[in-house]
Order: structure tokens, then C-alpha cells, then sequence
């Protein structure tokens, strides 16, 4: 008999941002089986949380005092347990998640899911496709203490298992709205394909020409698109794909 497909929506807490912070939080539900699965554990790690990351998600150092590490906890080896390329993984901005579970040795064979790039794709005029922003644009909070009951789950903002929780009914309305802009196509994998194509960024939104459209920089002041492409090393990949297609349209 054929096993299930899974569907793992996560997200983890971390001491900061940059190249040598580590998870603090891995928190993770499993979808797919006859009983959702709910993993939420906090872990100890070599590297002191910045105060900028407590502002963010309240965990303090007495909080992971003692903790397992994130690879010794039972969250992190059922997560490897799941990692085969049947499996979906859901995050909202992967590439965030996926390089910290990465310093921990986890690379994923799952199907891909980022929920951030699908917004964007499906939703490209909203002012923000931040989590929180969506949880009350859509009225998600009205529907969280219900669901999280069922699931024995706090809400928090910015806590792992909060956010969890909050994406699952996030994903629930993207996969209605990616159903209907994509008809006749199947809603999961089409999230997955989104996730994989790079976003036409339409407007600046930063820099002198804040506000305009790419493609009237590109008829009136493409010399500064250029240079963009040549001199700014922390271009992200979606704005040096927009620009090379202004460029080239």
C-alpha cells in the first residue's frame, strides 16, 4: 500500500538573522496522517540570542538553559524522518528557515512550499506579505483560538508553534486563491512551481526612483538599471530578473 503524503508546515525561532545564529525553536505540524502531528520544542545552542531577536519572539537564555540541542530533540529527528521527496514542506519565507535548519544539517528533499512567494505572486499589489500582516488582513485571528484548541496550540506572535498554526489558515486561503487565478491545475502543486519562479517586481520601492514603474525607468534612465545589475551585490534575485526583463523587453 502507498504511503500518505505529508504535509509539514513549520517555522522556528532563532538567536538572529545572521550567518552564525542558530534555532532556538523548531516548531512544526504534520498533515496528511489520520491525527495531525504537533511538535514544539525549544533548544540550547553555543550562541547568546541578540536582544533584537528576544524584542521579536520573547524567548530568553533561561528559557533554552538545559534544552537538547536542535538535532538531539524529537522535533528535529521525526523532521528527518519525514524528508523524502513525497513529502511537501511549508514555510513562510523558506529560504530563511531551510538556511538555519541547514547549520543544523537537515537539507530537504521535500517539495518546496514558501508561502511568502506565492503571496507575492498571487498578491502583488498588497503592502505587505508579512505573516502577521496577513493574519489580520484576512481575519485569520478570528478563526485561531477554535483551531488551536483542537490542536492543544498557544497563539503567540512570532512563537514557533503560533506561526505554525496561523500559516495553516493562511494556506487554507492562498490555495483557495491560487485555484482560482490557476483553474484546472492542482492548487499544491501549482504553490510548488510558484515558489520556483522567480516575481516580475512591478515598482521601486526603495532608492530614487521609488514609486515608478520598472519599465518607465528602463525607457527613461536605463544606464541606472545597469548599473543596478553591475555594482549592487546584494541585488535580490527577483529585482535583477525584473530589470534584465525591462531591459530586454
Amino acid at each position: 500500500m502507498p504511503s500518505r503524503k505529508k504535509y509539514i508546515i513549520l517555522d522556528t525561532e532563532t538567536t538572529g538573522t545572521g550567518e552564525n545564529d542558530k534555532v532556538i525553536q523548531l516548531g512544526y505540524i504534520v498533515l496528511g496522517a489520520p491525527e495531525i502531528e504537533v511538535h514544539n520544542e525549544f533548544c540550547s545552542c553555543d550562541t547568546e540570542i541578540n536582544f533584537g531577536a528576544m524584542e521579536v519572539h520573547g524567548i530568553t537564555p533561561d528559557m533554552i538553559e538545559g534544552k537538547p540541542t536542535c538535532q538531539e530533540t524529537t522535533a528535529y529527528k521525526r523532521l528527518q524522518e519525514l524528508n523524502t521527496n513525497e513529502n511537501y514542506m511549508i514555510i513562510h519565507n523558506a529560504p530563511f528557515d531551510l538556511g538555519m535548519l541547514e547549520k543544523e544539517g537537515f537539507k530537504t528533499q521535500m517539495k518546496v512550499i514558501d508561502t511568502l512567494r506565492v503571496a507575492k505572486h498571487v498578491l502583488p499589489d498588497e503592502e505587505a506579505h508579512r505573516l502577521q500582516y496577513f493574519r489580520y488582513k484576512m481575519d485569520l485571528y478570528k478563526e485561531e483560538d477554535k483551531e488551536a484548541d483542537a490542536l492543544g496550540i498557544v497563539v503567540k506572535a512570532h512563537d514557533a508553534i503560533g506561526d505554525v498554526l496561523i500559516l495553516k489558515l493562511f494556506l487554507s486561503k492562498l490555495k483557495d486563491i491560487v485555484s482560482a487565478e490557476f483553474p484546472g491545475q492542482n492548487p499544491v502543486e501549482k504553490m510548488v512551481d510558484l515558489t520556483a519562479t522567480p516575481i516580475l517586481v512591478k515598482t521601486f520601492r526603495f532608492g530614487k526612483h521609488k514609486g515608478k514603474a520598472l519599465e518607465e525607468v528602463a525607457r527613461e534612465d536605463a544606464g541606472y538599471l545597469r548599473w543596478m545589475l553591475s555594482s549592487m551585490d546584494n541585488l535580490d534575485d527577483d529585482m535583477r530578473y525584473s530589470i534584465n526583463h525591462v531591459l530586454g523587453a
